[in-house]
């Protein structure tokens, strides 16, 4: 075995910046004139036909040997020739583009005159297609003779058949996911693919002629359920990789073999899907091309790889090596009329050539090199300075190379030294009023920028009234500033009060008019009182952290004059803090050693006080010009405490999960009750309910605090309202999770201090003297009625039911009076 380079008999470049794939290449008897033509169609929608004929090496493309070069507006996948016209068995072209296949009569003209012959090309049929394309196939499908019919699989797995003009049938393959090459086998009549999961898979044409037809997938889908006829493969072999392309190859001295090339490996397989042979390829193959038989039950393969290299075996022996001067995406055999077997390849770029194997070598050698003795000693030491040059540059370079003086583009963020004097707060979850902060990002632009983008991010649950913009483009030496608002939205502190704003842009080249994309960054701190207030300090804390310095104590108020109130000193030691979300956090500087405690109820709350401290220690000694300031924890870790909040958080996690199981089960349980009700009250016969009911109301109560506060607002607004004018009956919302329990505890101690003063619970007649009544009697004392609602017994109320029964004065006792449950609304 010997590597020669491929020998060029003709070659061409074919177009300007096309793209060009395995289907857009094709050599056939196009015109019917007993010679071989190439066919090239490009993903720019342009045809071009070729009749090469021999030329010096070198030498330009005749102008004569492009017959045609047509625009076809839409983009070419594949192109086919056979007998596709009724009533005549010449050869016709097929082209298929994403939603059209097209047919053509290709004919020349002997010409009389030195311009040559003349080529046209006239459209016999098309058909549009309901479904974009993939790849197709033909054949006398059935066993028909005479003419070809074509198969188009489309990029959702479909097969279509046309009889020529007429559309046949449709069938969708089962489970296919994304298409795969397909070939029909005319000795079996029946089709073979590679599916998604990686199997060779062969069908029968007869079967699928008689399924069940689908127009869509999920009919196929159904049909394996229910009735008709399904679509089931002849034989399955799993091959564990994708397929590039297959080729069904029928030689007289060889058996009739089906060829899959895979990413790795070249497969045979006989008729019946047994594996004949399997050859693992040491490359990676772009394309192949079973050509003939020389040896009796022996296959000959052209196989292309992306080596630039075209490699010829027979079975799974390779027999010879071949340089070529581009990565092949497509390989045939042609038959000139003054060449016979010559090679035809064509790579994605468009370079088209006709070659053969010929014998000339490459007469390339590698230049000796002069051997001499090795000084070990010199060695090392060259060893060693390596070495500490590599030290160096590891101690004084960074991982990420330093920005340059005069960049493209900053970005500058200042954060406002005062809160908002009007907050800018919105969609919060805390019930008190929260501040805001204003931050102002200025982006200036040294160079003509464009695509840029503004990205402000915070730590949760720190948010950004606007933490998203976009400019299309900034001028050069100009700036675009924008203001900002951070304010907390939950209700629990964050983990650190820094953030970034990055910009992303892109900056046009000569060879990039799009741009280059780029980013830069920067890095802003937020005031600690946009989280927490000034406070009296606690004494007592059942969490306490001691931080011990190097440097005498420096005075808080000089350290956090933004926390001082109008009552403290100018020298004090002792400072509180409030954090928005209820913590009380203390912090303490002794007087006669350099130590500072931080203090709090809540371990996990002493974080932000104590970096903050550590920060602003550091910040008013650099300040002083002091550089060995440090900061030590002499104590034991508090991991215990630390695991505690672990514990904590994944106890929540497991009731979280255990809540929502339990939910899905009451909601399959509501439902399934709801369709058995249903069916009951559907029933022209009367049937007992069985208490089924019952069950209905219990499963629906299990949201209680939801439900509760529903029908107890719905008494307050309708039979305990204050006046008969304030009586309304109009219908709830739907029913979600509360924030809190306090709207709930409202309601019920508004409901308890009107049933005390005379309310019932009914609408009667004697609706207006119940609301004089109740507008009319003293409000009940608070902790009176803190009494009443602690003692049931006392207040007349029973623990399992729901209803309120008062000894002076006696309410209407009647069926329609006390309900034993809370109201529920009527579109409940």
């Amino acid at each position: 075995m010997s590597l020669f380079k491929a020998r060029d008999w003709w070659s061409t470049v074919v177009g300007e910046q096309e793209e060009f794939d395995h289907g857009c290449l094709c050599v056939a008897d196009v015109d019917n004139s007993g010679n071989d033509k190439i066919i090239v169609g490009s993903y720019k929608g342009i045809l071009r036909i070729y009749s090469p004929q021999p030329a010096k090496p070198g030498a330009a493309l005749h102008p004569e040997e492009l017959i045609l070069e047509l625009e076809l507006q839409d983009p070419i996948l594949q192109m086919e020739v056979g007998k596709f016209v009724s009533g005549t068995e010449l050869l016709h072209l097929a082209v298929l583009h994403p939603r059209k296949l097209s047919v053509y009569a290709f004919s020349g003209t002997m010409g009389t005159v030195e311009h040559g012959n003349q080529y046209q090309l006239k459209l016999m049929y098309e058909h549009n297609l309901q479904r974009t394309a993939c790849n197709l196939t033909f054949g006398g499908f059935g066993g028909v003779k005479g003419r070809d019919l074509i198969c188009i699989q489309s990029m959702d797995g479909m097969l279509m058949f046309f009889e020529q003009e007429s559309f046949a049938f449709g069938r969708f393959l089962p489970g296919c996911l994304l298409p795969g090459p397909l070939k029909y086998s005319s000795r079996t009549d029946s089709f073979i693919t590679v599916s998604s999961s990686r199997q060779v898979e062969n069908y029968k044409y007869q079967v699928l002629a008689v399924a069940t037809d689908a127009e869509t997938r999920q009919d196929s889908e159904q049909q394996k359920l229910g009735s008709g006829k399904r679509l089931t493969r002849d034989w399955m072999m799993n091959i564990g990789e994708q397929a590039l392309d297959i080729c069904i190859v029928s030689f007289k001295q060889a058996a009739s073999s089906v060829l899959v090339l895979g990413e790795r490996n070249l497969f045979c397989f006989k008729e019946n899907g047994q594996l004949r042979f399997m050859k693992k390829l040491e490359y990676n193959p772009s394309c192949f091309l079973p050509y003939t038989s020389v040896l009796e039950g022996t296959i000959n393969t052209l196989i292309g790889n992306h080596n630039n290299k075209l490699l010829i075996y027979q079975d799974v022996t390779l027999k010879w090596v071949a340089q070529l001067p581009h990565v092949p995406v497509s390989v045939h055999v042609a038959n000139f009329q003054d060449l016979k077997g010559v090679v035809v390849t064509l790579s994605d770029s468009g370079h088209l050539q006709c070659s053969y194997l010929g014998t000339d070598p490459s007469f390339f050698q590698a230049p000796k090199v002069e051997s001499r003795e090795l000084d070990y000693d010199e060695l090392d030491t060259e060893m060693k300075e390596l070495h500490k040059v590599i030290r160096e540059a590891t101690k004084t370079q960074d991982i990420l190379p330093k920005a340059e003086n005069d960049d493209d583009l900053k970005v500058t963020v200042i954060v406002s030294p005062s809160l908002d004097a009007v907050s800018q707060a919105a969609d919060n979850t805390v019930d008190v009023t929260l501040p805001s902060t204003s931050l102002k990002v200025t982006i200036w632009s040294r160079l003509s920028v464009q695509d840029v983008k503004l990205s402000v991010c915070v730590q949760s649950p720190l948010a950004v009234t606007q933490d998203q913009l976009s400019f299309a483009a900034i001028e050069p030496g100009t700036s675009r500033s924008v203001i900002l608002s951070v304010f907390l939205k939950e209700n629990f502190p964050p983990a650190d009060l820094g953030g970034d704003a990055a910009v992303s842009y892109s900056t046009p080249t000569e060879r990039n008019p799009e741009g280059v994309p780029r980013i830069v960054q920067c890095s802003f701190s937020l005031p600690l009182n946009l989280i927490c207030q000034p406070i009296q300090p606690s004494k007592n804390a059942a969490h306490k952290i001691t931080i011990d310095t190097n440097k005498p104590p420096v005075n808080l108020s000089a350290l956090f004059p933004d926390f001082l109130r109008e009552s403290d000193d100018e020298q004090i030691n002792v400072l509180g803090f409030k954090l928005l979300s209820g913590a009380t956090i203390t912090l303490l500087a002794s007087k006669t050693s350099s130590r500072y405690r931080i203090q709090c109820d809540q371990f996990e709350d002493l974080w932000l006080i104590t970096k903050e401290l550590i920060q602003r220690l550091e910040e008013s000694f650099v300040r002083e010009g002091t550089k060995d300031f440090r900061c030590m924890f002499s104590g034991p870790l508090p991991l215990q405490e630390y695991f505690q909040l672990v514990d904590r958080h994944f106890e929540l996690r497991l009731n979280a999960e255990k809540y929502k199981e339990l939910l899905s089960e009451r909601a399959v349980q509501y439902r399934a009750i709801q369709r058995r009700l249903l069916t009951h009250f559907k029933d022209k016969t009367p049937t007992p309910l069985r208490n089924l009911d019952t069950l209905l109301d219990g499963t629906y109560r299990q949201g209680w605090e939801e439900c509760v506060d529903t029908a107890v607002a719905h008494l307050l607004r309708t039979c305990l309202s204050k006046s008969s004018r304030d009586q309304t009956l109009s219908s709830t919302s739907q029913l979600s999770m509360p924030k809190d329990t306090s709207r709930l505890k409202k309601h019920i101690t508004l409901l308890c201090d009107r049933l005390s003063k005379g309310g019932r619970l009914s609408l009667t007649a004697d609706s207006t003297q119940q609301a004089a009544t109740i507008s009319g009697c003293q409000t009940i004392p608070e902790s009176d009625l803190e009494e009443r609602m602690g003692d049931p017994a006392a207040a007349g109320m029973s623990p399992n039911h729901a209803h309120v029964t008062q000894k002076q004065p006696k309410p209407d006792c009647s069926q329609d009076a006390v309900e034993e449950n809370p109201v529920i609304p009527e579109d409940r």
